[in-house]
């Protein structure tokens, strides 16, 4: 599971995983930002694709996993590409394709260096939306319980069926009854805990034991992050 993996690195220890969560927002929204508005040209982006394997490298994170992941947001990207070059703007096409895979890069990056709790709590510090973030929170955690029952069911599937070799047509059958069996049973799961949490007392509030600091190095950091991301913006549109 994807979101298994980037939890374990998002645990894991170097500089950019001990910034606080806010300080690592602001730099990538200046990133991102500074990106979007950049000329439409795909020579452009190689700053800021310099700057965010810059953060990879800083993250200790492993660059040719990033890069895989990343690459998920490449067959959607592609379709808008092929609009742009079908009316006659080759070079803005490529230029989608490119910013939007730098863009999901930094986007994991973020992810993959902040544990998602104290990534949420930094987004309504922020000011994002309460519903929103608590939302996020909800859905993320049903995340492990929908792969938790994906696991038992296949490992159960496995044991029955032993080494026979099944038509595909008998495969897609039993694929598709085992994806509406598992939906069930998390639908289940997940109503037992949320009768736990309620009889717990949660109010829709998700508390942490310990509250974020932002230290006067997270502020040189975001402030130097931001900085160079706008500095980057600058170079490209007047070259």
């Amino acid at each position: 599971m994807h979101h298994v993996v980037v939890e374990q690195w998002s645990r894991r220890h170097s500089f950019v995983h001990q910034r606080d969560a806010r300080a690592k927002l602001l730099v990538a929204l200046a990133l991102l930002a500074a990106l979007a508005t950049s000329p439409a040209s795909p020579v452009t982006a190689v700053p800021f694709a310099l700057l965010v394997a810059v953060g990879i490298v800083a993250a200790r994170l492993p660059l040719v996993s990033m890069l895989k992941k990343a690459a998920v947001v490449l067959p959607f990207s592609m379709l808008f590409g092929a609009v742009e070059w079908v009316a006659g703007q080759p070079l803005a096409g490529a230029a989608l394709l490119v910013k939007s895979y730098i863009s999901a890069l930094t986007v994991l990056l973020l992810v993959a260096s902040t544990p998602q709790p104290a990534l949420l709590r930094g987004m309504e510090s922020l000011g994002a939306p309460r519903l929103l973030v608590l939302m996020a929170q909800t859905l993320y955690r049903y995340l492990f319980v929908i792969s938790e029952q994906a696991q038992h069911m296949r490992l159960a599937a496995v044991c029955r069926q032993g080494s026979a070799h099944r038509s595909q047509r008998r495969a897609f059958h039993a694929a598709a009854g085992a994806l509406a069996i598992l939906f069930a049973r998390s639908y289940v799961r997940a109503e037992g805990i949320h009768r736990a949490m309620a009889a717990r007392g949660f109010a829709g509030e998700f508390h942490s034991l310990r509250p974020p600091r932002f230290t006067r190095m997270d502020a040189v950091f975001a402030g130097v992050g931001s900085a160079v991301a706008v500095l980057a913006h600058l170079l490209v549109s007047h070259a």
